[in-house]
């Protein structure tokens, strides 16, 4: 597997730099990816792919929207087949870039439920995470069981989340107004922000030691930050997690908000045919493995099991919105978190 320079995050690189990513983008065994996702157990994805078909990979890695700005920038010349990234936010700011062309493909269709695709195949989730409600179980003996129950009074100062800007914040209240409307998306977001122990500050996996220190009485978080902690040592979290107890809200109504890692056919991919024979063999049942167990999420496709830890954690009543709707409201959701003053 011939994988280039690790993290080229500048938008254009030197013309000598530029010409060695080009390159092999002409070659008929070939496929090039750029992604955010940074987990080892994708690298043996990659080479198995290899193996089976013979094409090898040509990965570019960066933050994501650093990669969609790249994208942008290289217009028709990008050397990109593929363009994975993390969020339905993210991958709708790219569609709305115009940066994928739609696939047409019965094994995308078959293996991935329709609310974790996009309507016109522009992407297709390739592993799913649930955002959910975390809660210390000494302090608050009655934990919300909806995500409208987060702004109750009676949980005042025991709130941690994080910022108004965050992609995740920005799509969970994308769903809100999908599901409840702007009005009554406003007055949950007012809510919210009355009930925080603390200003919005940090990572998921922040939120969750926040619990563990005391300092948060509820958290809002994806399932695999917390899945970490069970599997793994993380610091300030695993020795406190016996003190964590989860929540999938909403199982009587729309059900847990979900999102996914994404992945779209480029606009301009020069090797068309191998990037859709990659996108169909994430779909595979080994590949939803290596894509689950490398970051503790749900495999998307409903036949492939989750890890044993994750498995764990309990089944839920996944919400079926289809995850496009929650970029078309992710404007309004950031007027309405500023409207608040949520920061």
């Amino acid at each position: 597997m011939a994988i280039s320079a690790p993290r080229m995050i500048a938008l254009l690189a030197s013309v000598a730099a530029f010409a060695a990513v080009a390159a092999p983008a002409q070659a008929d065994d070939v496929v090039n990816i750029y992604s955010s996702r940074h987990y080892d157990t994708d690298e043996r994805l990659y080479s198995d792919f290899t193996e089976a078909t013979g094409i090898e990979i040509n990965l570019i890695e960066g933050k994501e929207d650093e990669l969609i700005e790249r994208m942008k920038a290289e217009g028709a010349n990008s050397p990109a087949d593929v363009f994975i990234t993390a969020d339905a936010g993210r991958l709708w700011r790219a569609e709305q870039a115009g940066l994928f062309q739609a696939v047409d493909s019965e094994v995308l269709d078959e293996r991935v439920p329709e609310s974790l695709r996009h309507p016109e195949g522009h992407w297709f989730g390739i592993s799913k995470r649930a955002r959910v409600i975390f809660y210390d179980k000494e302090k608050v003996s009655e934990p919300p069981q909806t995500y409208a129950a987060l702004a109750d009074p009676k949980y005042k100062g025991l709130l941690c989340a994080r910022s108004s800007s965050n992609i995740y914040m920005l799509s969970l209240l994308g769903a809100y107004i999908a599901h409840n409307g702007e009005e009554a998306a406003k007055e949950w977001a007012q809510g919210l922000k009355d009930n925080l122990a603390r200003d919005p500050q940090g990572g998921d996996t922040d939120q969750l030691r926040g619990i563990v220190s005391g300092e948060c009485g509820i958290a809002i978080a994806n399932t695999y930050y917390f899945a970490r902690g069970v599997a793994g040592e993380v610091k300030g979290l695993t020795d406190g997690i016996d003190k964590i107890g989860i929540v999938f809200p909403d199982q009587d109504g729309n059900g847990a908000h979900v999102n996914i890692s994404g992945a779209g056919l480029a606009a301009h991919a020069p090797n068309r045919d191998n990037a859709v024979k990659l996108l169909e063999y994430f779909t595979s049942d080994s590949a939803q493995s290596y894509f689950a167990n490398g970051n503790n999420e749900y495999p998307v496709v409903p036949s492939v099991a989750a890890s044993s830890v994750v498995e764990g954690l309990g089944s839920f009543k996944a919400d079926t919105l289809n995850l496009n709707e929650l970029g078309k409201n992710q404007a309004r959701a950031q007027e309405i978190y500023n409207e608040v003053g949520y920061k």
